[in-house]
């Protein structure tokens, strides 16, 4: 479904969960129209909306969408500037290679100030270098084959933070896909992770409930 749409609906019934997307393909919706859809789904959920986002994989869906596989990531870093511009000016404006606007005015601006956290999500290191580049967080998953469990990272993550000049304590990790192991959730809460993302089957609330009823415990 449409996160959007769906996160809405998550937000009118709760009133302390955080809502976020996991991950939104920037490179694949128009920036102006994005930014509105997330600022008003802060002011929607009073403040609790996480932006995580993502280049994608799959060349012939970009396509689809009129990006060019091989530009994807100066895409999304130009859109990810530009949404910023949006949120946090009265008249934005913004002038790159892939995203051109003169200066407009648009709103709601997000509750969170300046605004939503940004979170990337990609592999290491070259994801994590573009949420340091331009984000507010990183979201790896919990095990690639390229690298194994990301937990032995997490230290280079946060000295190429410091290289760039970033303070690695406000570059919070998101870990998707995290397996429902106590030990190794402690040793990620050890090891300064702000949070871990559990999988759910896309399933009936029978099925789905008892497995969301588990990893309360375990985060309990």
């Amino acid at each position: 479904m449409d996160p959007f749409v769906t996160l809405a609906a998550a937000a009118a019934a709760t009133t302390r969960l955080r809502v976020a997307t996991g991950v939104c393909l920037v490179v694949q919706r128009d920036p102006i129209q994005t930014a509105k859809q997330v600022a008003s789904l802060d002011q929607i959920s009073g403040g609790r909306f996480l932006f995580g986002i993502g280049a994608g994989w799959n060349a012939e869906e970009m396509a689809d969408h009129g990006t060019e596989f091989g530009s994807r990531f100066e895409v999304m870093r130009e859109r990810v500037e530009a949404m910023k511009a949006i949120w946090t000016r009265s008249k934005p404006e913004y002038d790159g290679k892939f995203v051109k606007f003169p200066p407009m005015m648009t709103w709601p601006k997000p509750v969170q100030k300046p605004h939503p956290p940004v979170l990337v999500g990609g592999a290491f290191p070259y994801g994590a270098r573009r949420a340091i580049a331009f984000g507010d967080g990183w979201v790896p998953h919990a095990r690639r084959p390229t690298y194994g469990d990301v937990l032995g990272l997490l230290p280079e993550f946060r000295k190429l933070a410091v290289e760039a000049g970033r303070d690695p304590a406000a570059l919070p990790i998101t870990i998707f896909g995290v397996p429902e192991d106590r030990d190794l959730i402690e040793r990620y809460r050890a090891a300064g992770v702000a949070r871990l993302v559990f999988n759910l089957p896309p399933a009936k609330a029978d099925e789905v409930l008892p497995v969301l009823d588990r990893c309360a415990r375990l985060v309990r």
